[in-house]
């Protein structure tokens, strides 16, 4: 079967359960902390190309994105993700899994176990 990578933030709970979830089918996985490991630009880049979803879904709009000064407008393209998310990791959407050619925001957390079957 196909390594499985979770970009994860072990504070936030559905980050953690979509860990849990992948421990419980005994799928092994890659569990990338990316706040302390985070990703370049080309890795998120490669992310994007991957999503089920708009480049923008990755971005977080909580008050990290507000005291950011970002409007939506400059977080619409994948370049523009990218650059983002390589500079200020914790805008980053948790948890994101990735497999193969796909690659999901783990939110709400009913989206994983389709993902993970």
């Amino acid at each position: 079967m196909s390594e499985i990578i979770v970009l994860h933030n072990p504070r936030c709970s559905t980050s953690r359960a979509a860990v849990e979830a992948v421990e419980a089918g005994g799928l092994e996985a890659f569990v990338r902390n990316y706040l302390t490991s985070p990703l370049s630009r080309d890795e998120w880049l490669d992310v994007i190309a991957k999503l089920d979803g708009e480049p923008g879904d990755l971005v977080r709009r909580d008050p990290n994105f507000e005291r950011s000064g970002l409007k939506d407008d400059e977080v619409a393209t994948a370049e523009q993700v990218a650059t983002v998310l390589a500079e200020r990791p914790e805008l980053a959407q948790r948890p994101v899994l990735i497999r193969g050619g796909r690659a999901i925001i783990g939110r709400p957390k009913s989206r994983v176990p389709a993902f993970l079957a």
